[in-house]
């Protein structure tokens, strides 16, 4: 119900602005300066871009919470830890879900007894191996090296690091203490109250429907405010640090790639539409720094960081961030020097 009253608040407010701002724009003298504009702009692009996706991650989350048990996660997951991290990859197959959305899925599914190597990867692969930006991707660029670089890269990189987690499977090393806590909930059914065996079917789904809303509505709260946090660093940065620093350095094959892995990381455009942004940037950079842009961006990026510290320990973050963006480096440097498009 809360998230059903905060959905019809967000969408009557937005019906508001929109009327009110014809008369609003006949008012003297409010405008704000254009520095100001531009943040408020830059802020509201990323927000309104990544704000669905989560929408999206949480609902599927709260369905996870409801509808699936630990019983179920252990006859989906294979029991090899290999096969197990390279279905994580994949799993943006089945749930489609940006850099934003992915993280509530991967923390309820924590809860609910999903591996560790497996989470990694599905939290690093699934904003690009899903339908929706493979569409997108190819819509930008066709079937072609870049194409397959992106889709193959990532496919990689996701199941790679999720490997070096296979080295570490205590979970309260990796995980938040408040995500450990909830580990034990995580797979725990609810009373149901006492009615006619007639009516328990109904009622039951009906109940399990609500608690799903409910769990999804807490947890777009909750990892939310890592959105918001994020996205105003990366408004912040865009704003006041000079893109044209890093273009200026698009043609070198070492530093093209550096560079534009940094801009993705400030940038924070949604997995769903940054092949068309990386498409501006063919004439300025190399393809190797084009395909680092494409695999690194969607894995990490300043709000995903921010809504990672909601589920990892810190040192796991660093890792995180560390090991994908020498990976992503390594990758376009690589393409820059032995392969020519």
């Amino acid at each position: 119900m809360t998230l059903i009253v905060s959905l019809l608040v967000i969408v009557l407010g937005a019906i508001v602005l929109d009327n009110l701002l014809p008369a609003l724009s006949l008012m003297p003298a409010l405008a704000l300066p254009d520095l100001a504009q531009n943040y408020v702009t830059v802020f509201l692009g990323i927000f309104i871009e990544a704000a669905p996706f989560l929408l999206l991650g949480v609902v599927v989350s709260g369905l996870i919470a409801v509808f699936v048990t630990a019983d179920d996660i252990a006859r989906f997951v294979p029991r090899n830890k290999m096969l197990a991290t390279v279905m994580g990859a994949l799993m943006g197959l089945i749930f489609p879900v940006c850099e934003c959305g992915v993280v509530p899925v991967v923390r309820r599914l924590y809860q609910k007894g999903f591996p560790i190597s497996a989470g990694v990867a599905f939290l690093l692969g699934g904003p690009v191996l899903n339908p929706i930006v493979i569409a997108s991707t190819y819509a930008a660029f066709g079937i072609g090296p870049v194409f397959w670089s992106r889709i193959g890269f990532t496919f990689l990189i996701a199941v790679g690091v999720g490997l070096v987690f296979l080295a570490q499977p205590n979970v309260v090393k990796v995980l938040r203490p408040l995500t450990v806590a909830s580990m034990a909930a995580g797979g725990a059914d609810h009373g149901v109250d006492l009615i006619s065996v007639s009516e328990i079917q109904v009622e039951t789904f009906a109940r399990k429907l609500q608690r799903a809303f409910g769990v999804a509505a807490d947890e777009f709260f909750d990892m939310g405010r890592y959105l918001i946090a994020g996205a105003l660093i990366a408004t912040t940065l865009q704003t006041f640090v000079p893109q044209t620093a890093l273009a200026a350095i698009g043609s070198g094959p070492a530093t093209s790639v550096l560079a534009l892995s940094a801009l993705a990381f400030v940038l924070s455009v949604c997995s769903t539409v940054d092949a068309f942004l990386a498409l501006s940037f063919v004439n300025t950079f190399t393809s190797g720094a084009i395909v680092s842009f494409l695999v690194f961006g969607p894995m990490v990026d300043i709000k995903s960081t921010l809504m990672f510290l909601g589920v990892f320990r810190r040192r796991v973050v660093a890792y995180l961030i560390v090991l994908s963006l020498l990976s992503g480096l390594a990758i376009g440097i690589f393409i820059n020097f032995n392969l020519a498009w």
